[in-house]
């Protein structure tokens, strides 16, 4: 059964895109730590990050290089922290999030974002790329 982000991937489940190639797909999360929170996936179904191949991961980590510096600008914030996380779906999905401070990652930090921030963002992502 297809997972929740290769449903993203495939156009079944709407996204706010702001990033695509042969091997990544990258979307804001709609339950950000903060708003301009970054999903990468690869493009196929792996769970471990330290199983995923080539060039799938490397694809990944150019993917981050290229949009975190971009996200920074349009966030306006101090830094942009990066992890693989996650247990609730299982398909490997890097985080970049846009941060002031390590409390902006405490747990339960997390909260649905509204469309019209989300949609704001995603725009604003895109006109810098």
């Amino acid at each position: 059964m297809p997972t929740l982000f290769s449903k993203i991937i495939a156009g079944e489940i709407p996204s706010y895109k702001i990033y695509e190639d042969a091997y990544v797909y990258a979307f804001l999360d709609i339950f950000p730590y903060t708003l301009g929170h970054t999903l990468i996936v690869p493009k196929i179904e792996i769970d471990h990050f330290s199983e995923v191949p080539e060039p799938y991961y490397s694809a990944i980590f150019l993917a981050a290089k290229k949009l975190a510096p971009v996200i920074q600008k349009a966030t306006s914030c101090t830094r942009i922290c990066s992890m693989f996380d996650g247990y609730e779906i299982p398909h490997c999905h890097y985080h970049l999030i846009p941060t002031e401070s390590m409390e902006d990652l405490s747990p339960g930090k997390s909260h649905p974002a509204e469309t019209t921030d989300l949609e704001s963002m995603q725009k604003k992502i895109l006109q810098l790329l």
